[in-house]
């Protein structure tokens, strides 16, 4: 796995094939995933993944896996998407049995950092469900600003400090 940047206690690493079981098992975790990132809550099949994975690499998606360092396991991913030049949306999903342990908001510290410092980003979206209200208070807590609101999702951003309007 290449390693392209990291945290306190995480390893960012290029998204890869090598981790499809991983990205399998968690984008099936109904209950604990899936409900949060997307409205299907069918099971992806194999053949699903792999293709949406393939994509993902043949398009060089700002994606990332996570990696706990102390042992090794896959945390979750990550990835900028819906990029126009200095703007992208955010997106995390972390495995079910690496939730409730921080990583999630230091993903997205790190993140924030790497996208306005590395990428040269100048706003950062991410929508969450309005049912979602934990990780709504986590993105507030890193600095995101509510500026929409449906029945269903939250729509939210950051600026960089000093950047445009």
């Amino acid at each position: 796995m290449e390693k392209v940047f990291e945290s306190e206690r995480i390893t960012f690493v290029k998204a890869t094939m090598d981790l499809i079981p991983d990205y399998l098992e968690m984008v099936n975790d109904i209950e604990n995933v899936a409900k949060h990132i997307s409205d299907r809550l069918e099971p992806y099949t194999l053949e699903e993944e792999t293709k949406y994975m393939q994509d993902k690499l043949d398009s060089g998606a700002t994606m990332y896996s996570m990696i706990e360092k102390s042992t090794g396991k896959f945390i979750g991913n990550t990835e900028f998407f819906d990029r126009k030049g200095d703007d992208a949306e955010w997106g995390i999903a972390i495995t079910g049995s690496m939730q409730n342990k921080g990583y999630g908001t230091e993903a997205l510290r790190r993140m924030i950092d790497y996208g306005f410092n590395d990428l040269g980003l100048e706003r950062i979206r991410l929508v969450v469900f309005v049912a979602n209200e934990r990780a709504f208070h986590v993105y507030q807590e890193c600095g995101f600003k509510e500026y929409h609101r449906n029945k269903v999702d939250i729509f939210m951003d950051i600026r960089k400090e000093g950047g445009t309007e």
